[in-house]
C-alpha cells in the first residue's frame, strides 16, 4: 500500500492546490512527503534478494501490491519497485521539492501552476512503480498533459510554439510507443497474454517470445520511447520546448519525466526483448554518436543559456543510449545511475538559469558578463552543476559516464593485426567502441560549451544594466544547494546506489558471467 500512497501524495496536493489551499506550502508537503516515503522504502529494501546476474524476475520487485481492473485480460494497478524504481522515486520527489520551491513569488497563489507541477509529479511516480504495461503507459501520459499546459500558458517567449511543437513530437512519440506495447502484448500466445510484467519476464524467460519478430519490435519501441528521450533526429522539441518552459516544468522534464524512455527501455524493451536488441545495436549505436557529436556542435553554436542547456540536456542522453548499447552489466549500471545523475545536474542548471532570467530579464550571453561579482552564490552553484555536467571527478556523472565508458569499450575488444584487402596492418574498432570514441569527444564539446557560457555570464565586465543584481534570500538557497550535495554524495560514494540499482537492470548475463556463476 506504501506505493499507492505515493501516487496520491501529489495527487491529493494537487486537488488542494486546485481548490486554493495556500498552493506552494501544500505543494511543498505533498513533495517532501514523497521525497521521504520515497527514501524511506529505499532505505529498506533489500537488493539481496535478487540476483544481479539474471534476467528480471519477481524476487526482486518488493513492495508488490495488486488491484485489479480487468482481470479477464490481465490488467490491473499492479505496483512494485526494484532498487531502480526506486532510485527514480526519489529522484522524482527531489527535484520536485526543489522545483516547488523556485517557482516564481507570482505564481505564489495560482493553484493551476502548482497542480501541474503534482500532476507531473504524480505521473512519474506512478510510472516508474507500475508493474502493469496499459498503467506504466498511462502515468506517463498523465504527466505529458501539464508539461503542455506549463508551456502554452506560463512560459516564456515563444511558448505558444513551443508548447504545440512539444505536444505534436511527443504525442507521435507516444502513439509510436503504443504501437509497440501492443505489438509486444499480442506477440505473447493468446493463453498467457497479460499486462503484468512479472508474469511477461517469467513467461519471455520460458520462450514465449521466440517465434515473435523481437527486432521490428524493439525497433517500434525504441522509436516511441526515443522520441521522448529526445534521440536524435528526432531531438528538435526539446531545445526549444525547454527554453519557452517555466523553469520548474523545465526542471521536472528535464530532469525526470524525459527519463520516462530510458527507464522504459530498461524495464521493458531489454529485458523482454534481448535478441532484438542485440540486432539493432548498430543501429542505435548511429543514432547516439548524433546525439554526442551533431547535438554538441548544435550547443557551440547557441547564444542564450536557455538554448544552449536545451541541447546540452538532448547531447548528454547519447551516453545513456550508449550504455544501453553495450548490452553489459557495467555499462547499463552507467546509465542507469546517469539517470540519477543527469536528473540532478540539469534539473540545477535550470534552476540556476530560471533565476538568472528573472532578475536579469535575459538569457543571451552577450548581454551577461561578471555576475559573480553580485551573485556569488549561484556563480558558485552553477560551477559546481557545470562541473557535474562536463563529467568532472567527485560528481555523480563522472562516474556514471566512466561505468558506460567501460562497458562499452569492453564488450568487443579491440582486433589489432587484422589485415584488410592487402592495405597493411589496421586497428579495427567495434560499432560501440567507435561509440566511446565519440563519448570522449563529446567530453571534450560539452567542456567547450560550458566552461564558454559560465565565463560569458558570470566573469568579465559587469554591464551597468546589471548592477544591481543580488543573490537569493538565504532562505531561498536550499533548493540550489540541495541538487549540489546530492550530485556530490553519489559522485563520492556511488555504492549508495549502485548496490541497489545493479540486480534491476534487466540486462541479460553475458557468457562469461554465466560461466563464471
Amino acid at each position: 500500500m506504501a506505493l499507492y500512497l505515493l501516487i496520491l501524495l501529489p495527487l491529493l496536493g494537487a486537488v488542494l492546490a486546485l481548490l486554493g489551499v495556500a498552493p506552494r506550502k501544500v505543494s511543498l508537503l505533498a513533495s517532501l512527503a514523497t521525497l521521504g516515503l520515497g527514501l524511506v522504502l529505499l532505505l529498506g529494501y533489500n537488493p539481496r534478494l535478487a540476483d544481479p546476474l539474471s534476467a528480471p524476475s519477481a524476487a526482486q520487485f518488493q513492495y508488490v501490491a495488486d488491484l485489479p481492473v480487468v482481470p479477464s485480460i490481465g490488467l490491473g494497478l499492479k505496483v512494485g519497485v526494484d532498487g531502480l524504481g526506486l532510485m527514480m522515486v526519489v529522484l522524482a520527489g527531489l527535484v520536485s521539492l526543489c522545483a516547488v520551491q523556485v517557482a516564481p513569488a507570482e505564481r505564489e497563489e495560482d493553484g493551476a501552476y502548482f497542480a501541474c507541477l503534482l500532476f507531473i509529479t504524480a505521473g512519474c511516480v506512478g510510472a516508474f512503480v507500475s508493474l502493469d504495461l496499459f498503467f506504466f503507459y498511462a502515468f506517463h501520459e498523465l504527466a505529458l498533459i501539464p508539461t503542455f499546459l506549463l508551456i502554452g500558458i506560463w512560459g516564456h517567449g515563444e511558448r505558444v510554439a513551443a508548447a504545440w511543437k512539444i505536444t505534436i513530437y511527443l504525442a507521435l512519440g507516444s502513439f509510436i510507443l503504443l504501437i509497440g506495447l501492443l505489438w509486444l502484448y499480442l506477440s505473447f500466445p493468446a493463453e498467457v497474454r497479460t499486462f503484468d510484467l512479472l508474469k511477461l519476464y517469467q513467461f519471455a524467460e520460458r520462450g514465449a517470445l521466440e517465434g515473435a519478430p523481437q527486432k521490428e519490435i524493439f525497433l517500434v519501441l525504441l522509436a516511441g520511447f526515443g522520441v521522448l528521450i529526445s534521440l536524435f533526429p528526432f531531438h528538435t522539441w526539446a531545445p526549444q520546448g525547454y527554453a519557452a518552459a517555466p523553469t520548474p516544468a523545465a526542471m521536472l522534464h528535464a530532469g525526470v519525466l524525459k527519463k520516462f524512455g530510458l527507464f522504459g527501455l530498461l524495464r521493458v524493451a531489454y529485458p523482454l526483448l534481448p535478441e532484438g536488441a542485440r540486432e539493432a545495436t548498430g543501429i542505435l549505436v548511429v543514432l547516439l554518436i548524433g546525439n554526442l557529436l551533431w547535438v554538441g556542435l548544435a550547443a557551440i553554436a547557441q547564444r542564450s543559456l536557455d538554448s544552449l542547456l536545451g541541447y546540452s540536456s538532448v547531447m548528454h542522453m547519447g551516453y545513456a543510449f550508449l550504455g544501453l548499447a553495450s548490452l553489459s552489466p557495467i555499462g547499463q549500471s552507467g546509465t542507469a545511475l546517469l539517470l540519477f545523475a543527469h536528473g540532478l545536474s540539469v534539473a540545477a542548471l535550470f534552476a540556476i538559469m530560471g533565476e538568472v532570467r528573472d532578475r536579469t530579464g535575459t538569457t543571451r550571453l552577450d548581454e551577461l558578463g561578471g555576475l559573480a561579482q553580485r551573485m556569488p552564490f549561484l556563480s558558485v552553484c552553477f560551477g559546481f552543476a557545470m562541473f557535474a555536467s562536463i563529467g568532472l571527478p567527485g560528481f555523480a556523472n563522472f562516474v556514471s559516464e566512466l561505468l558506460v565508458f567501460f562497458g562499452a569499450f569492453g564488450v568487443d575488444g579491440v582486433h589489432v593485426g587484422k589485415r584488410m584487402a592487402g592495405d597493411g596492418l589496421w586497428i579495427i574498432f567495434s560499432p560501440l567502441q567507435v561509440g566511446v570514441i565519440a563519448g570522449l569527444w563529446g567530453v571534450v564539446i560539452s567542456a567547450v560549451y560550458m566552461l564558454r557560457a559560465y565565463r560569458r555570464i558570470f566573469w568579465g565586465v559587469l554591464p551597468d544594466a546589471l548592477r544591481e543584481q543580488t543573490d537569493p534570500p538565504l532562505a531561498a538557497r536550499w533548493p540550489y544547494a540541495l541538487l549540489i550535495v546530492g550530485l556530490m554524495a553519489i559522485g563520492f560514494w556511488p555504492r549508495l546506489l549502485l548496490d541497489v540499482i545493479k540486480p534491476g537492470l534487466g540486462v541479460q548475463p553475458t557468457p562469461a558471467a554465466q560461466a563464471g556463476r
